[in-house]
């Protein structure tokens, strides 16, 4: 496994995941067992198409908002009856900021309503882009051309002459 993918994974809250050539989406997460874990589903984040994507590309970033690394994931889901549900699902319930219960309830509700994605690193990092990568803006109804300001007064030259 690459270590700055492993390092930037330990310190990341959030990552950007890209499912099937769909823009990123912003997802809380948590390093554990050697792979990223994201919930999805009722009461959680949407990340459309990731609980049936074999494959994601992951973006992590630094505590300054500029990219460290971008790695592809292997997607899989951790189900209830898993071994792994048992020992990692209750360390990532611990983790879940802002959640409205006790952990065991959270892990509970995620059986029953939500899917546990672990995305492992798969292959070597993507090195940085030549270009910047921007995008415009996605259309949305809450853009709006916005008034100019108003004045009260005009300021004209210098006073004292």
């Amino acid at each position: 496994m690459d270590a700055l993918v492993e390092e930037a994974a330990k310190k990341a809250a959030v990552a950007w995941i890209a499912v099937a050539g769909r823009p990123p989406t912003l997802a809380w997460c948590a390093w554990l067992g050697g792979a990223l874990l994201v919930v999805t589903g009722e009461g959680e984040q949407a990340i459309p198409g990731l609980s049936e994507s074999a494959t994601a590309d992951v973006s992590l970033r630094g505590d300054h908002g500029g990219r460290i690394v971008t790695f592809p994931a292997d997607v899989t889901r951790i189900a209830p009856s898993d071994e792994a549900w048992t020992e990692l699902v209750p360390q990532l319930a611990g983790k879940r900021l802002n959640s409205s219960g006790a952990a065991d309830d959270l892990v509970r509700a995620w059986a029953e309503r939500c899917v546990v994605n672990r995305l492992a690193p798969a292959g070597a990092s993507a090195g940085m882009p030549d270009d910047s990568q921007a995008a415009p803006p996605r259309p949305t109804p809450a853009t709006r051309i916005p008034r100019r300001p108003f004045r009260l007064h005009k300021v004209r030259g210098a006073r004292g002459r």
